[in-house]
C-alpha cells in the first residue's frame, strides 16, 4: 500500500516533502522545483492537498496545490500512487500551472 508521507524526487531533480495525512486525508508539505520558466531565485514553496479515502485503497488518488513563493503563479497537481513488484512507491502526476496575467484579454496564455 502506498504511503504519501515522506520525501519524493522526480526525474528532473525537483523534490517535495509531504507531511503526515490527518484522519480526513488532508496533508501539507513543501515543494522545491528544479524546473522553472523564471530567472528569479527558486524558493521552497508550500503545498496543501488531500488523498482520496486514506488507508482504504492500495493505489490512492490525490491532489495538491503549490503556491510558488518566487513567481505569481499557482500549480494544481493530481495523481495516483503505485507500488511496483519490488515494493518501490511511485507517483504518477499531471499538473496545470496558472500564472498571473495583466488583463482578461491575456488569459489565453496564462495556463500551461
Amino acid at each position: 500500500q502506498c504511503d504519501l508521507q515522506g520525501l519524493w524526487r522526480n526525474e528532473l531533480g525537483s523534490n517535495m516533502t509531504l507531511l503526515a495525512l490527518n484522519t480526513a486525508g488532508t496533508f501539507s508539505g513543501f515543494y522545491h522545483t528544479a524546473v522553472t520558466a523564471t530567472n528569479k531565485h527558486i524558493l521552497v514553496s508550500p503545498l496543501q492537498g488531500a488523498q482520496q479515502h486514506p488507508g482504504a485503497k492500495r493505489h490512492p488518488t490525490f491532489g495538491f496545490t503549490v503556491q510558488w513563493q518566487f513567481s505569481d503563479s499557482t500549480t494544481a497537481f493530481v495523481g495516483q500512487c503505485f507500488v511496483d513488484h519490488r515494493g518501490k512507491e511511485m507517483l504518477e502526476i499531471t499538473w496545470l500551472l496558472r500564472e498571473e496575467v495583466p488583463s482578461h484579454r491575456d488569459t489565453w496564455k496564462a495556463t500551461r
